[in-house]
Formats: structure tokens, C-alpha cells, sequence
């Protein structure tokens, strides 16, 4: 049985024919582009179920390939794991702000390359497809609709923005998002978010949450991520 459909993005040949023979090993569907503009072209024809984008591409490079991808009502969805040679955290940063959603260093494992993948395409099947279904994870129930947080049946008394900030880390877990990407979704004309703030309320957060606040994770340089499970 085929399983999901993956585009691979990279202009050096080798790394191309070594992910495709690593992901066609796991039974994916695979398909290889070697620019921007050819990966681009693809999406519109045929949506995949991930992207593993390297970011230093000649004309088009990976940044403005991933934030063309999020900016797209019908492609936003699809999650982009970033291949960076560099490693360094700007190149990082920058690529979770505009969207991406994790990313490897080259060099890589063919079994790092497959866990990854394999996580994120499994993170993204349980992903709510409503920012209102309840969530339940790590014994916390997060019910938007009430506004409630309870763990263990037992309610958590949180702020506006506390609860935000919970339901966005808790509804994607594994996912990393950076305190810019968390700012632009906690911001409202009523609460003056702001980054330095958004250490404040993991703080604060954690505090609450008590034993279950362990399950959010600092990510150094990054951001932040909810961890499902031990």
C-alpha cells in the first residue's frame, strides 16, 4: 500500500538521489525538484503530504518557496521540514517564523531523516482541524469552547493570554514554535504581547501546571514546544 506523498527539494544532485533512496526504502511516494521554481510549479498541481526543503536554493531560495507555501489557503497545512547545512540559529529562526515546521542539519542519518519524517507526518494526522476541538494530552483537557483547563478533572485557573498560549503549543505537540510566531498568535488590541513577555508567561505558566508544566519544552535560540508524553 502506497504510503504518503513527499517532495524533496535540493539543488545538489547527490543529497537528492540519497533522500530519495532513503524515503522510497520506507515505501513513501517521492519526488525530486532541483529549484524553486520547479517545487512551486509542483504544489499547485499536485499537493504533497510534507516538503523537505533545503533552504539555499539558487533564484528562488527555500525561505520564499516555505512562505509562499504558508501564505496558500489550500497548502498552508502542509508541513515543511527545512534541510540547512548551516545549523545556525538565524537560519533557524528565520525559517520557523515564516513557517516552517522543523528542520534537520546536513549532515544527517538516514535514521534521523526517517524518525523525523515519520513524526511530523503522525503530528500532523492529529492535528485538530478546528482551533475549538478540546484537546487532551499529558492528562490536561483544554476546552476552548469553556475557556476551562482541567488536569486531572481538577480546573486550572489561567489568564487570556496563559490559555492562548497552552492551547497553541498543546494542539501541535513536537512542533517548535518561535517566540515571533508566538507573539503574532497571542497578540490581540487588548494585551500587548511582546517577546520578552512570552518568557514571562512560559514561567508563569509552568508554575500553574505544576508536575504537567515539565511537558513544555525550551528550545535554546528557537522557542518553545509542548512534548507529548515521557
Amino acid at each position: 500500500m502506497a504510503k504518503e506523498k513527499i517532495f524533496v527539494v535540493d539543488d545538489e544532485q547527490d543529497i537528492l538521489e540519497l533522500v530519495e533512496f532513503i524515503l522510497y526504502k520506507e515505501n513513501y511516494r517521492v519526488s525530486c525538484f532541483d529549484s524553486g521554481e520547479s517545487i512551486l510549479k509542483a504544489v499547485k498541481q499536485d499537493r504533497p503530504d510534507l516538503v523537505l526543503l533545503d533552504l539555499m536554493l539558487p533564484g528562488v531560495d527555500g525561505f520564499d518557496v516555505c512562505k509562499i507555501i504558508k501564505n496558500d489557503d489550500n497548502l498552508k497545512d502542509v508541513p515543511v521540514i527545512m534541510l540547512t547545512a548551516k545549523g545556525e540559529e538565524a537560519d533557524v529562526v528565520s525559517g520557523l517564523e515564516i513557517g516552517a515546521d522543523d528542520y534537520i542539519v546536513k549532515p544527517f542519518s538516514s535514521r534521523v531523516l526517517t524518525a523525523r519524517v515519520k513524526a511530523m507526518l503522525r503530528r500532523n494526522s492529529k492535528t485538530p482541524t478546528n482551533e475549538d476541538d478540546i484537546i487532551n494530552i499529558n492528562d490536561i483537557v483544554i476546552h476552548p469552547g469553556r475557556h476551562e483547563v482541567t488536569i486531572n478533572g481538577k480546573p486550572i485557573d489561567l489568564t487570556y493570554s496563559e490559555f492562548r498560549l497552552l492551547q497553541l503549543l498543546a494542539q501541535k505537540p513536537g512542533w517548535v514554535y518561535s517566540r515571533y510566531q508566538i507573539v503574532d498568535a497571542l497578540r490581540g488590541s487588548d494585551y500587548p504581547v511582546t517577546e520578552r513577555a512570552i518568557d514571562v508567561q512560559i514561567v508563569g505558566l509552568r508554575k500553574k501546571l505544576g508536575r504537567q508544566g515539565k511537558y513544555i519544552e525550551t528550545v535554546r535560540g528557537v522557542g518553545y514546544r509542548y512534548r507529548d508524553g515521557e
